[in-house]
């Protein structure tokens, strides 16, 4: 899974998801890409799930690209442990992803197969996603 070689702080606060992404809202690697339109956490085990599904399809012909990594440490108390004790440690990491962000792209394969694709590894994301081209920005949806 992907995980931070070292962080600053080992424990981080959850803060909030506001506003929409002004930056990496396009596509600028591949030819299609996968568009989040709402605000999620995506975690290390989710993107490593959408990564099988490209790369099981793509082989030796497509290329793909993961634009988001999980930086932010999310935290956990153990089972049936009281109240208090202060705040629980680090489990798991999320990229914290706005409205408007691409986080995968691929190129390398025909529409009709890059749409298939896409599809199959939007099902495995938290949040509502769209296909978009690199050629028309503007509401590009296949």
């Amino acid at each position: 899974m992907l995980s931070p070689k070292r962080t600053k702080y080992r424990k981080v606060q959850k803060g909030i998801l506001k506003g929409k992404a002004y930056r990496g809202t396009k596509v600028t690697d591949g030819e299609y890409g996968i568009q989040a339109l709402e605000p999620a956490w995506v975690t290390s085990n989710q993107i490593e799930a959408v990564r099988v599904t490209i790369s099981r399809y793509t082989k030796k012909v497509g290329k793909s690209w993961i634009k988001i990594f999980p930086d932010k440490p999310i935290t956990k108390h153990p089972a049936e442990s009281r109240m208090g004790s202060g705040k629980g440690n680090p489990e798991y990491f999320v990229a914290a992803v706005k409205p408007g962000r691409v986080m995968f792209e691929i190129a390398g394969l025909d529409e009709a197969t890059s749409k298939e694709v896409l599809t199959k590894a939007m099902h495995k994301l938290p949040n509502k996603c769209r296909i978009i081209k690199r050629e028309s920005q503007e509401g590009g949806e296949i």
